[in-house]
């Protein structure tokens, strides 16, 4: 995580924004530290080599590269294929290019499909983006393209991407273009309900907010080079039609139910004023997909009902759940984060009281994993009422 935000800062300072009096200094010096500490053992065995090929990458990007460190993580005997790849671009960025074409001769450019929950959080595009990245740097043009189409390609389709394997595509794609900017322009015309109009400009990407009567558009290439053209909709479903989000039993399964303060079945559509109960969610995971890690369920409840906070009153214990690893508690909404091993059901609960006479409604409940959006179930919303 801290090389990441490290990362982040530094490109953020190279684009021209000011860093707070110190900041850059300490974390270097920090960054330093750990580079030169680290030695793999058991622990970091697994994903750490990477994870110090991307601290002396960051470094290196920061004008401060630690080349006794370098060298070691380069002599180590176990060195995997991602973090040759990252190292190379340190090695680049210090000014010793034999050095970084010397650990990727021979490599293979294309990664087999991976997704991890945690760790580093990598996934076969990020790794390709990285070595897009690296390609670049290097000079290596023609073959820094063919990732280029193949990461722009899979961003461009309707699939979820984590923030790490969004950013560092997005980031490698525009290191791409700064490296190797065309002169030629982006030209095109366009009919939008009848109406025409073109666009001339020197950058990459164009957008335009677009508000169709009749539906109807076309764009018409008068340049050189070829445009990738995206309609993006964006709207609110209608209250209550969200039951197109799936519950897909055989990969996690969650149920919802609400229950009286003796463990009786309660029907949350219609309350009495006064009432407390609680939100009972039980989440299977049925052991196809191995380990879970880096869970998140959440419940978002009607403004008419009040989640009462065991905590407040030092009495926790009232109301059991599972063990969880981080649990936000607030004034209508409860995020619950937690692992859950194969075959290993959890029940979380949180007590509720039905306080306000109204209608309202009650927002779906939903269990995800946060870096992988193939592993959720979710329950659809519904609207409820608080009588007298």
């Amino acid at each position: 995580g801290t090389n990441y935000a490290v990362h982040f800062l530094i490109e953020a300072q190279n684009a021209g924004y000011t860093l707070p009096a110190g900041m850059f200094d300490e974390l270097i010096r920090y960054q330093k530290t750990k580079a030169n500490n680290w030695v793999p053992n058991s622990e970091n065995f697994y994903g750490g080599d990477i994870s110090q090929a991307y601290r002396l990458y960051v470094l290196a990007l920061a004008k401060k590269p630690e080349m006794a460190a370098m060298n070691r993580l380069r002599a180590f005997e176990y060195l995997s294929v991602a973090a040759k790849w990252r190292l190379a671009a340190a090695y680049q960025l210090a000014g010793q290019a034999a050095a970084a074409s010397g650990l990727i001769n021979g490599l293979e450019q294309t990664v087999k499909p991976y997704n991890q929950l945690s760790g580093t959080y990598g996934s076969d595009l990020r790794d390709e983006a990285m070595i897009m990245e690296t390609l670049t740097l290097m000079g290596k043009k023609s073959q820094a393209a063919h990732l280029l189409t193949k990461v722009a390609a899979r961003l461009g389709q309707d699939t979820w991407y984590s923030t790490q394997t969004t950013a560092y595509s997005l980031l490698a794609i525009a290191k791409f273009c700064g490296q190797n900017s065309s002169s030629n322009k982006l030209q095109y015309n366009y009919v939008l309900d009848g109406a025409k109009g073109n666009t001339n400009s020197e950058q990459y990407l164009n957008t335009s907010a677009l508000t169709f009567k009749n539906n109807t558009a076309s764009i018409t290439n008068t340049g050189k080079n070829v445009l990738f053209v995206r309609l993006i909709l964006q709207g609110q479903p209608i209250a209550g039609q969200n039951n197109f989000l799936p519950n897909n039993a055989d990969v996690l399964d969650m149920s919802v139910a609400y229950k009286t303060l003796n463990g009786r079945n309660l029907d949350p559509t219609s309350l009495k004023q006064g009432t407390d109960f609680y939100a009972e969610v039980t989440v299977k995971n049925p052991g196809k997909m191995g380990f879970y890690e880096q869970m998140a369920l959440t419940q978002i409840f009607p403004s008419g009902w009040e989640i009462i906070n065991t905590r407040l009153s030092d009495n926790e214990g009232a109301l059991t759940s599972a063990p969880y690893t981080y649990r936000d508690v607030r004034d209508d909404r409860v995020f619950t984060y937690f692992n859950i091993r194969e075959n290993e059901t959890l029940i979380y609960r949180v007590l509720l009281n039905a306080s306000y006479i109204g209608k309202y409604y009650l927002s779906a409940v939903q269990c995800e994993a946060m870096y992988n959006n193939n592993i959720s179930a979710t329950q659809a919303g519904k609207w409820v009422q608080v009588v007298k």
